[in-house]
């Protein structure tokens, strides 16, 4: 039963038991799968980790960068503000934050809205960095205006690493 599917009435959830019926409902990847679903042109990556994480960290190469407040509006493909490919509610999206906590709640709240193949990555940024898969350097993401390969300067939080400008849409805090 999805978390949504509760009755009314049911005692509150800690954030654990929350978490642990979230996942039952996903089918969660490791890092090597979502590499090779993305490679494959299969997934789409999403990056949802604040921005001094991936100053700090460095960022996955072709992963769409959207931070984690504005995540439905940019994914939904009925959306006014979403991003250009989020065009189908088949759209195959592997979330991806720090650790692998935030991102399972993400993906969840993306199914709510028809996103029905979005899930999330075990481990997070931290298992795809420890697998030793592609990782730009934080000096990369530092130097970025000058090489066109990402932008942190973004206000909007929403990005890629191609440096491809999505700004426009909700603020910061959604419609």
């Amino acid at each position: 039963m999805a978390v949504s599917d509760a009755p009314l009435g049911d005692a509150p959830l800690g954030i654990d038991e929350l978490l642990e019926r979230v996942r039952a409902g996903l089918d969660r990847v490791d890092a090597r799968t979502a590499y090779e679903a993305y490679a494959a042109g299969d997934a789409l990556l999403v990056d949802t980790r604040y921005a001094a994480l991936r100053e700090r960290d460095g960022l996955v190469p072709g992963a769409l960068v959207v931070e984690r407040n504005e995540l439905e509006w940019r994914l939904d493909p009925l959306g006014s503000h979403r991003v250009p490919e989020a065009d189908s509610h088949d759209l195959r999206i592997v979330v991806f934050c720090n650790e692998g906590y935030a991102s399972s709640l993400a993906a969840e709240s993306l199914r709510r809205l028809g996103l029905h193949r979005a899930t999330d990555l075990i481990g997070g940024f931290q298992a795809w960095k420890s697998a030793g898969l592609p990782v730009l350097p934080p000096t990369a993401t530092d130097t970025a205006g000058t090489s066109g390969t990402t932008d942190t300067t973004d206000t909007t939080g929403t990005t890629d690493t191609t440096g491809q400008d999505l700004s426009g849409g909700p603020e910061q805090d959604g419609p």
